[in-house]
């Protein structure tokens, strides 16, 4: 980097000086050189603007190696990428600029994936390949790439741009299983963390699942690894999905026990089989609740986790006593009105999956010809999905009745 070496004495008015002329490199520190002098970190791009006192004996010098500041080493990895981009434009930094910096992404091993809306102002593209090595370097990666807009074609596929590096296949460790997909391909959805740990708690020993709607391994791969399954038949119709669960099963070691459906599974032949089948697609799963009833072992019945959106409607603004001109006015506490609110949703959600089991219920009756009875084990909040809206699973123990 450039530097201005000055005596000692001196070192503090010049600092003083590039300051107030914003030329001072915040990233490193001021370092001693040869001859009790200091030298000051200076921008590259104002070396041209750059105008010392007359009176103060110092020259230009250039440190190979510099040592950073201490505000430097506790920057964030935003601040760190801002400030690397601002050096590459120099003095060309907008509001606009700053705006199209990202100050989140997601990491998957050595690709960082950036939203849709990072880098879209026009001087971003006159940078080229220069601005996606600065990211990179920045974020300590390797490849960079920039996520779009899902495709409106059933399967979810992101529409995802590689900006840096040749490969979009990435690994990614989640709970101590290996999902690998080319994200240029398929999609991860890291807002369902908490499902996917709920999955891995389940006692399915000896258990063989079905898992309609298999994707990359979301839950596959956790009854596999963790639920201790028997045996799972995962079912996918995007062929990139196939894929990447399939080297996924043998990533976990886990390929002997598991057979992989390629195809709709509105049409999977498979019958009386399962002791469980997940459901794990929204905003409904509803289309699979037939084939869902069909797979269940017909003698013993089984467990059924139903993925769903369900709408919350907001609650009424209550009435207070004194807006109906009451003299004695009594304000409600806090929690209270949460507990309302709770209470209302939890409603909602008790409405659904009461409705829900009745469906399943007829439909079991409709199949098999025989009484079925269906019990409500649990009701999951997996996340808010929309405003008002929230992606819930449902339990529901599905069993024959006996004559």
């Amino acid at each position: 980097i450039p530097a201005v070496a000055t005596e000692r004495q001196l070192a503090q008015r010049l600092r003083e000086h590039l300051e107030e002329e914003q030329m001072l490199d915040g990233r490193y520190r001021l370092q001693q050189v040869p001859g009790d002098r200091v030298a000051l970190p200076v921008l590259e791009e104002k070396l041209s603007q750059l105008c010392l006192p007359p009176e103060m004996p110092c020259e230009l010098v250039w440190i190979q190696d510099p040592v950073p500041s201490r505000a430097s080493r506790r920057r964030t990895p935003a601040q760190t990428l801002r400030d690397e981009l601002q050096h590459l434009l120099g003095g060309n930094w907008s509001e606009e600029l700053e705006r199209d910096v990202p100050h989140a992404w997601q990491r998957h091993g050595d690709l960082v994936l950036l939203g849709e809306d990072s880098f879209r102002a026009a001087p971003w593209e006159r940078l080229g390949p220069a601005l996606w090595e600065t990211v990179a370097s920045a974020l300590g990666a390797q490849r960079v790439a920039r996520r779009g807009r899902v495709l409106p074609d059933g399967m979810r596929t992101p529409s995802v741009t590689l900006l840096l590096g040749q490969d979009g296949w990435v690994e990614h460790v989640d709970n101590g299983i290996r999902y690998t997909f080319d994200v240029t391909k398929c999609m991860f959805s890291p807002g369902n963390i908490t499902e996917k740990l709920r999955v891995a708690s389940l006692p399915c020993s000896g258990e063989v699942l079905v898992d309609l709607y298999a994707g990359i391994g979301y839950f596959t791969l956790p009854f596999l690894v963790h639920a201790g399954a028997a045996f799972v038949h995962a079912c996918e119709w995007n062929v990139h999905a196939v894929e990447a669960l399939r080297r996924a099963l043998v990533l976990n070691r886990v390929q002997d026990r598991c057979c992989v459906h390629h195809g709709d599974s509105r049409k999977l032949e498979l019958r009386d089989t399962a002791d469980r089948v997940n459901l794990g697609l929204i905003p409904s799963s509803e289309e699979g609740w037939p084939v869902a009833c069909r797979v269940l072992k017909k003698d013993t019945g089984g467990v059924l986790h139903i993925h769903h959106n369900v709408e919350t409607p907001p609650a009424p603004t209550p009435v207070l006593p004194a807006e109906r001109g009451s003299p004695e006015v009594q304000h409600p506490m806090e929690d209270t009105g949460k507990e309302r609110v709770g209470a209302r949703v939890r409603l909602e959600w008790q409405r659904w999956a009461e409705a829900t089991a009745t469906r399943i219920q007829g439909l079991l009756v409709e199949l098999h010809r025989r009484p079925w009875r269906t019990s409500i084990l649990h009701v999951e909040t997996v996340k808010s999905y929309a405003p008002h809206v929230h992606h819930l699973v449902l339990d529901l123990e599905c069993r024959p009745v006996l004559p």
